[in-house]
């Protein structure tokens, strides 16, 4: 059953490779528990499942993390019952952990414009990098759709990214001159390079002209940060964070950058509306004379 769901969260519901990752190690590290408890034809009772969370929270596991342990649990019964093999779910029964909700970190434009001008030089790793800090930043990519772009996606005369997102949807990024310019540079030293069989179209190249990996641009993005004297924590997620809290800072529409960011819910968005108003609180008590 279990190696049947992995073909099921990859081929119809096309999730990515990481998240297909977590859902599996979740759904066997439940399979083990049962087998531990000798419960293995119990499988799909409440109680049982009950169990299982209660036993992760006792590892001292994170509210978020069993919040997600339980979405991969109602994942996975949907799909036996789409399978025939259960008539209900039992854990539409389970409340899912309260979660507190994380305001992200945030960049100023001032020290992403220090980060960019971190990277020196001409070459094919310095337009890579350079490329890479201006797509997450100009586009609110995700690091695992900036690893996947793809040249054929970029119409650079409508100034217009296709990007893959979440769930194999597609949505379509407008992007500015800083961008089409790093496009330009970096592309024409990228087709000098010996490509491997496989990733001729593949836009972002690791030195050995194959697919980077998003490790090398999480320590890309780290170095480069680091070199700019940026004292906060920075990953490239920081980037689309930074991406969408400058925009509703300068007055863009809440449904409009939740279809730039590929949010499937407008509640995800609203995270943002929450950054912005902290940066004003924190204005008015360091500026007005009565605060």
């Amino acid at each position: 059953m279990i190696t049947y769901y992995e073909d099921y969260l990859m081929l119809e519901k096309g999730l990515s490779k990481n998240s297909v990752l977590a859902y599996m190690s979740d759904v066997k590290n439940y399979y083990e528990f049962l087998i531990l408890s000798k419960k293995e034809h119990d499988y799909n009772h409440i109680d049982i499942i009950r169990s299982f969370i209660h036993h992760v929270s006792e590892l001292g596991v994170s509210p978020r993390t069993q919040a997600r342990i339980t979405s991969s649990l109602k994942s996975f019964f949907n799909y036996l019952i789409q399978e025939e093999k259960i008539e209900d779910n039992p854990v539409t029964k389970i409340s899912f952990p309260k979660l507190e909700m994380k305001i992200p970190d945030v960049l100023s434009f001032e020290e992403i414009l220090s980060i960019i001008k971190s990277i020196q030089g001409d070459d094919f790793e310095a337009t890579r990098n350079r490329l890479v800090i201006e797509l997450l930043y100009g586009c609110g990519l995700r690091v695992q759709e900036l690893v996947e772009l793809q040249i054929s996606n970029i119409y650079s005369d409508q100034e217009i990214l296709r990007v893959i997102g979440k769930g194999n949807k597609e949505r379509l990024v407008p992007f500015g001159s800083h961008i089409k310019d790093a496009l330009e540079s970096h592309l024409y030293l990228r087709n000098q390079v010996s490509v491997k069989k496989g990733n001729e179209d593949v836009l972002i190249l690791n030195r050995r002209g194959a697919s980077i990996s998003r490790q090398m641009i999480f320590i890309m993005v780290k170095k480069h940060a680091e070199m700019a004297n940026i004292q906060k924590k920075v990953s490239p997620h920081v980037f689309r964070h930074s991406f969408a809290t400058h925009l509703i800072e300068g007055g863009a529409d809440l449904r409009a950058v939740q279809d730039l960011l590929g949010h499937a819910s407008i509640t995800t968005t609203e995270i943002y509306t929450h950054v912005s108003s902290d940066l004003l609180r924190e204005t008015l008590t360091s500026f007005h004379p009565r605060a």
